[in-house]
């Protein structure tokens, strides 16, 4: 069945997969497909020149090459986001409080860049929070008012049930295990700064365009795109996973409003901000000495694990939530589940090719590390700065010389007990 919170249709639909690249029946479908192919053109040339270019030449370029696609991914999710609103059409109840808790998340953010103290990230927290829990209760009442007895996801002539109780579990404890593996492979103390926020907001916004950029959509959601997730993976790698599960949890938000497919709050948080916060966690692997060479493998592993989370949630949403599919094929729900939720695989695998040739390029890592490499280091720098900042005691001088039998040698003005440099 078809629902989504831009369509407010109950009846069963099972269309065949959508191939983008070659669908010009609507005016969505229509941009969709010229921006798959200028984009595939776009990303072509800029390889090209990347290749050609040398020296201060290639810095420049990459500059306005960044510029460039910053500003193509906001044109691009701006015109596909619109004429998808016109297209579907809106369920009020569930596209307006997600709206506004994404311009609740989106505000705080800013207010943190401007002024990060802590009675504004006390303020930040308790404002999202609110936003986020609101647009839940909204989605309880949208089930309440249109799932909880329509016949068809909750049947007792099929036996079709949307398990409340297993969902909501499964959220609770896969995104406690996304949020300690966050921790475990990231245990820098900073928190967000004003760059960090503003290279999330970007990725987050890249990720979001490119997700429109779509190979091939499901009929019961879901997609292969060129690459979507690499800005949000780049952006964990270069910043931590902690961070990055962040990130992956705000675009969660931001896909439900691009491709809904929701019928319960719990099965929200499952398909959409658990599911992708579990992207964030790709760059598990950037510290790991033995591979540090090997950037390209760091970078792939931790896309796999981050793919691997992302697929447990959509299976455990497919089997307690849309079992009314699998009974309709006559199939097990888990095996239906299993199947349907593998494009999963196919997305990421993407996003792997291109990854491993970006981090193939000396001069992108170089970038890469300077925001990545440093955050072990910091801690032990700070450390010796200060205790070289801090005199040492000075000799006692004693009223006679005959006090002092023998010479003290002087003492060193600054001692240092550790070098700045040395990594854990």
């Amino acid at each position: 069945m078809s629902l989504s919170l831009l369509a407010e249709t109950t009846e069963p639909v099972w269309d065949a997969p959508e191939w983008y690249p070659v669908l010009f029946d609507s005016p969505k479908n229509i941009a969709g497909s010229v921006f798959f192919w200028l984009t595939i053109a776009i990303v072509l040339a800029l390889a090209l020149c990347a290749l050609l270019l040398k020296g201060d030449f290639r810095k420049k370029f990459f500059r306005i090459a960044l510029i460039g696609a910053i500003a193509y991914a906001v044109i691009v999710g701006i015109t596909m986001l619109v004429l998808s609103l016109l297209e579907d059409g809106i369920a009020t109840l569930l596209f307006v409080p997600l709206v506004i808790a994404i311009a609740v998340l989106g505000g705080c953010a800013i207010a943190l860049v401007i002024r990060r103290t802590r009675p504004v990230l006390i303020v930040a927290a308790c404002l999202s929070g609110a936003a986020v829990i609101a647009a839940l209760v909204c989605m309880g009442v949208y089930y309440g008012q249109n799932i909880d007895a329509d016949g068809y996801y909750n049947s007792e002539e099929t036996g079709a049930q949307v398990n409340q109780i297993v969902l909501y579990t499964s959220s609770i404890v896969l995104l406690a295990v996304i949020v300690i593996l966050g921790f475990v492979f990231d245990k820098g103390k900073r928190g967000f700064d004003s760059k960090s926020i503003a290279y999330a907001a970007v990725c987050i916004a890249m990720s979001f365009a490119l997700s429109y950029i779509r190979i091939v959509k499901l009929p019961q959601g879901g997609s292969i795109t060129v690459a979507s997730l690499l800005p949000l993976m780049i952006y964990s790698y270069m910043f931590g996973t902690k961070k990055g599960v962040f990130a992956g949890l705000v675009y969660g938000v931001l896909q439900a409003v691009q491709d809904p497919w929701i019928i319960h709050p719990a099965q929200f948080l499952l398909d959409y901000p658990v599911a992708f916060s579990g992207i964030g966690v790709a760059g598990m692997f950037a510290h790991t000495k033995k591979l540090e060479k090997l950037p390209q493998v760091q970078f792939a592993l931790g896309a796999v694990v981050g793919s691997v989370l992302r697929f447990a949630a959509h299976i455990l949403s497919g089997v307690f939530a849309f079992s009314a599919y699998a009974i309709d094929k006559g199939m097990n729900t888990w095996i239906y589940s299993l199947a349907y939720n593998s494009f999963v695989f196919a997305d990421i695998a993407i996003a792997i090719a291109v990854g491993v040739i970006v981090f193939s390029s000396k001069a992108f890592m170089k970038q890469v590390r300077k925001f990545s490499a440093p955050a072990k280091a910091e801690p032990a720098a700070e450390s010796a700065v200060q205790e070289a900042e801090t005199p040492a005691p000075e000799a006692p001088v004693s009223g006679t010389a005959a006090a002092d039998p023998a010479p003290v040698a002087a003492a060193p003005a600054h001692t240092m007990s550790g070098s700045p440099d040395k990594k854990e």
